[in-house]
């Protein structure tokens, strides 16, 4: 146990909060030794509305995960979505200064500092700067510089920024639990440290978190980090559109979806004749009923399975379409061939696998949480991906020391220390 650091992750969502903690081992994995999930509130897409909604919502999250795990939370790290974040590649250029040309951490930093130089609003802050490759006297792809002799550093660096009314308002609203947090980690790269392997990075490989509220995209090329978005569209617009087309409550639209919601990809007559059990679809099948609640007291009525999956394949296209979109305005034109990993709520919906293949001509899986053990069976589900992420980000990055005071007080290097942490990953052993 003393070899093992205890961290905790707060995956503040719009439609749960989950609070995990876990020991960090020397390979990397994380055993779950706490978990405590709570319906979220005081929250819209990502973004803090009521926050003594959020703080009571968060503070039971909490207290379950301190109850199952028999540890105080004192601090932790926590995800950040919304449409406020933005991101930006961005290159910085430095000389090296040594008398032998031979480059060092020192160097690394001085670039990354120099991609620093972007034009940031007062009211937004750097959550990120991401090293994403380096180039010395024009040889690029270098992955590790220090060490390498040079006469000029660059480095190409991803660099995402966000609302600081956003972000503080996050923070205090877990403040006020009495949690310190670590750290503010962008949601789809926490998720991405859960459900992709280092292969697939190097691949090229797109992820995308469908939770409650929002869509977060990133993708990776030759193992680094290319491009992040945060898309307006989640599972609450598909418990919506249930919610119209059937004329039934929220909250029975939401049952209705975790319980019978499906999309079924129609196949071609040759597609059949071919694969005659491929999910093709039997027309001649009676089409099965489900019980639906109106508004009103005992007003019950029978809708079709079939009417059910056209609306739900409608919304889910279009996410899945504009995940699509999103990637080609990346920049980013060749193929992925790693293809697309789904995770988040959304995730668990059945058929969505199948049917974005269908649409990108990829290949698609569920990502499910790996490297990790323990009380892994509460969140085994893609929905918890980002949770775990947050514990496996600590895994990697938490070896400077934590600095007393919180957040707000330490915002002036907040940075710095996230960027040392990437340059410590850069050193040789």
């Amino acid at each position: 146990m003393s070899r093992q650091r205890v961290v905790a992750a707060i995956d503040v969502g719009t439609t749960k909060v989950c609070t995990l903690v876990g020991q960090i081992n020397r390979r990397g994995e994380a055993q779950i030794i706490g978990v405590g999930v709570a319906p979220s509130k005081g929250l819209r897409k990502g973004i803090v509305v009521d926050m003594d909604e959020a703080v009571e919502a968060i503070r039971s999250s909490v207290e379950k995960a301190e109850r199952s795990s028999g540890f105080k939370v004192v601090s932790a790290r926590i995800g950040l979505t919304g449409t406020h974040v933005t991101s930006i590649n961005n290159r910085g250029v430095v000389a090296v200064t040594r008398a032998d040309r031979v480059i060092t951490s020192d160097d690394v930093m001085r670039a990354i500092e120099s991609a620093k130089t972007v034009n940031v609003p007062a009211n937004r802050e750097i959550i990120h700067i991401i090293p994403r490759s380096f180039t010395i006297d024009g040889q690029e792809g270098v992955k590790n510089p220090v060490g390498l002799h040079g006469f000029r550093l660059d480095v190409e660096t991803h660099i995402i920024t966000a609302s600081s009314t956003a972000v503080q308002n996050l923070v205090r609203s877990v403040e006020r639990v009495g949690v310190e947090v670590d750290d503010v980690i962008l949601e789809p790269i926490a998720s991405s440290e859960a459900v992709i392997s280092e292969e697939e990075r190097e691949m090229g490989v797109a992820v995308a978190d469908i939770g409650g509220g929002t869509t977060d995209i990133a993708v990776y090329l030759d193992g680094s980090i290319y491009h992040t978005k945060i898309l307006p569209v989640g599972g609450y617009h598909l418990t919506n559109d249930i919610a119209i087309g059937l004329r039934t409550p929220f909250a029975a639209a939401e049952q209705i979806k975790k319980e019978h919601a499906e999309v079924k990809v129609e196949r071609t007559i040759d597609t059949v004749i071919d694969h005659p059990v491929d999910h093709a679809v039997d027309l001649e099948q009676p089409d099965p009923q489900i019980q639906v609640e109106g508004f009103g007291t005992d007003s019950r009525r029978a809708v079709s399975r079939r009417q059910l999956s056209e609306i739900v394949e409608a919304r889910a296209s279009e996410i899945i379409e504009m995940i699509v979109g999103e990637i080609r305005a990346s920049g980013y034109n060749g193929p992925l061939p790693a293809g697309l990993v789904l995770c988040g709520g959304t995730a668990n919906l059945v058929g969505i696998g199948p049917l974005a293949e269908d649409i990108m001509g990829l290949p698609v899986r569920i990502g499910h949480a790996t490297r990790m053990y323990g009380l892994t069976e509460a969140i085994r589900s893609p929905a918890y991906a980002t949770g775990v992420g947050l514990l496996l980000w600590a895994a990697r990055r938490e070896e400077a020391p934590r600095k007393s005071g919180s957040r707000r007080a330490q915002s002036a290097h907040s940075v710095t220390r996230r960027v040392m942490g990437w340059i410590r990953e850069l050193l040789p052993e």
